[in-house]
């Protein structure tokens, strides 16, 4: 009981002089805890950067519905251009090849087609939307595939798909631009100058990475085809599996299917992509990944000089105190008292240099959630790790000058001018 107390009284006694040496030598422990503020702060901006569009990616991104995946000519994501001539080079998705798929599926709860695209001017009377609208064919299965609903009126039915109708189904920031002051069901806008009715408005979804995902017009596929539909017009086909069991069948059923249809021999590859949730992630995690560890090894390199220069500052340190701790060990003070009162002084200063990196770090790495309008995120995993990484920088590096002053000879160190 006595031991632990004086070794709780030597903790507490060696942090208080630890701190009146670091106030004692203002300059030297700010440059000290400089290095240190840096390396911390350059891989915590980082990973808090990627962390908060990760979560943006996660809880905004969901381009899809549950166990839903899509059908596309190109890649969701393409790193580089070396694929790009393959890509553009492969045939277009048809409305006919999405008609077919539908008749000879049999797994799919349910299968739809959509395109669209932006720059066609949207009206209604006078009132233009100054926003760029998109605008997008589809059908009845659209709504759900895209994984909202319908606020107000009704969805599209198959005859409005089957007779080529123009009607069209608006997200709220449409309705916001154009029906400021008005319930927008059953007006008349235009769109590239045609005449569409409006049936339905679907519930807002808010914004991802600062760009409004309700800022559209959708009019029936077959209708979108016959008016704005150009030579490089693909359609995407979105599939929903009955259950997350059957994902998989699922899945294989259409591509078999689509391989028959697109006539495609059997040792060819595809010439379609099939994309989901998940696999955006998947391919966002590889470039995300590749950042992470490439910063981590900067700030690594970063943190060893700056755990160097603490190594030199404390031998520095050790040598100009030389006579203070001959004094200590003069009236008691064992090799423990001084190893722990040094060790203190170097982990302390590594720490508040940690913290204070952390800090930066999150406030800078949160600018991305500012610049791109999307919740702040704080890594606390990534806290916890920097503060660790501090503590064994602060021990490691510390603990040479720390041995060095415990070992002086006090006679010597009294001597010592």
């Amino acid at each position: 009981m006595v031991k632990k107390s004086h070794f709780k009284n030597t903790l507490k006694e060696s942090f208080r002089m630890a701190l009146e040496a670091i106030r004692d030598n203002k300059l030297r422990s700010i440059l000290t805890l400089l290095g240190i503020t840096i390396g911390v702060f350059s891989v915590i901006a980082v990973m808090t950067a990627i962390n908060t569009l990760e979560s943006s990616v996660r809880s905004g991104l969901n381009i899809f519905g549950t166990n839903t995946f899509s059908v596309s000519k190109y890649p969701s994501i393409q790193m580089g251009g070396h694929g790009r001539w393959k890509y553009r080079n492969r045939p277009n998705i048809t409305y006919e090849q999405y008609e077919e798929l539908k008749n000879r599926a049999r797994l799919p709860a349910m299968i739809s087609a959509t395109d669209g695209k932006k720059g066609i001017t949207v009206k209604y009377k006078d009132k233009q939307a100054l926003k760029s609208v998109a605008v997008a064919g589809g059908d009845e299965g659209t709504v759900r595939t895209y994984n909202t609903t319908i606020n107000d009126g009704r969805n599209f039915s198959g005859n409005d798909v089957n007779h080529m109708r123009k009607v069209a189904v608006i997200g709220m920031d449409a309705v916001t631009q154009l029906f400021p002051f008005e319930d927008p069901l059953d007006k008349v806008i235009t769109v590239g100058g045609i005449k569409f009715r409006i049936v339905g408005v679907t519930k807002p979804k808010g914004a991802t990475f600062g760009e409004s995902q309700d800022n559209y017009v959708v009019i029936p596929i077959t209708t979108y085809l016959q008016y704005f539909a150009s030579r490089r017009t693909s359609l995407d086909i979105n599939v929903v599996a009955p259950s997350e069991k059957l994902y998989n069948a699922t899945r294989d059923e259409v591509i078999g299917h689509l391989r028959v249809i697109r006539n495609l021999q059997p040792h060819e590859e595809n010439d379609f992509e099939l994309t989901s949730n998940e696999e955006i992630l998947d391919e966002l995690s590889v470039f995300t990944n590749g950042i992470k560890i490439f910063a981590f090894s900067v700030s690594v390199i970063a943190l060893v000089v700056a755990g160097i220069g603490i190594m030199n500052i404390m031998l520095v340190s050790v040598t100009e105190r030389i006579k203070e701790i001959g004094v200590r060990k003069a009236i008691g003070a064992t090799k423990q008292d001084i190893l722990i009162q040094f060790l203190m002084e170097a982990v302390f200063l590594s720490e508040f240099g940690g913290i204070a990196g952390i800090v930066l770090g999150v406030a800078g790495g949160n600018a991305v959630a500012g610049i791109f309008e999307i919740p702040a995120v704080i890594p606390l995993d990534w806290a916890f790790i920097g503060l660790f990484v501090c503590s064994v920088i602060g021990i490691g590096f510390g603990i040479y000058p720390a041995w060095r002053a415990a070992n002086l000879d006090p006679i010597e160190s009294l001597r010592f001018d």
